[in-house]
């Protein structure tokens, strides 16, 4: 896995003075479910408004795409030709392509070309991503806990 993610997290030491408390290279929380996709769970939250006090290690929290009830910021890499993930969540996300190039590609056969820079806000949509560039890409999500999609009465449920 040829993902590198340097995480600097910052907390308050004993005097309430601001710290770094953690600045380590992410590793114990890498996952490759498919062929071509490497992704790490940088931090995760739980409930509104988020507690910002302890010294937990929020990254290492077990969750799945998304987190009922909280956040989830997760680096992915896609590598060329990855293997496809339609699927929708049942969350808010904000996506920025970091590096290399993506094709998102919508449940009505819709295709936006993404490059490094460019910024996606993923509503509850059924999505996947393609890699069909060179070189890897390196997403940035931060995915936030939603109600299911609703349209014309008709809940839409998370899948994939």
């Amino acid at each position: 896995m040829a993902l590198r993610v340097r995480r600097v997290v910052t907390g308050h030491d004993q005097k309430g003075r601001a710290v770094a408390t953690i600045d380590d290279e992410v590793s114990q929380n890498l996952r490759s479910a498919r062929p071509g996709a490497t992704a790490c769970v940088v931090w995760t939250s739980q409930g509104f408004p988020v507690d910002n006090t302890g010294t937990t290690d929020e990254g290492l929290r077990e969750s799945g795409t998304t987190l009922e009830g909280g956040t989830v910021f997760r680096i992915l890499e896609l590598q060329p030709g990855n293997t496809p993930r339609i699927h929708r969540t049942d969350s808010l996300d904000y996506a920025v392509i970091m590096s290399g190039e993506i094709d998102m590609e919508l449940e009505t056969g819709d295709i936006t070309h993404l490059k490094a820079g460019d910024v996606v806000v993923q509503r509850g949509t059924v999505h996947n991503w393609i890699n069909r560039g060179p070189e890897p890409c390196v997403i940035a999500f931060v995915l936030i806990a939603a109600q299911p999609v609703a349209v014309a009465g008709k809940v839409l449920p998370a899948f994939g």
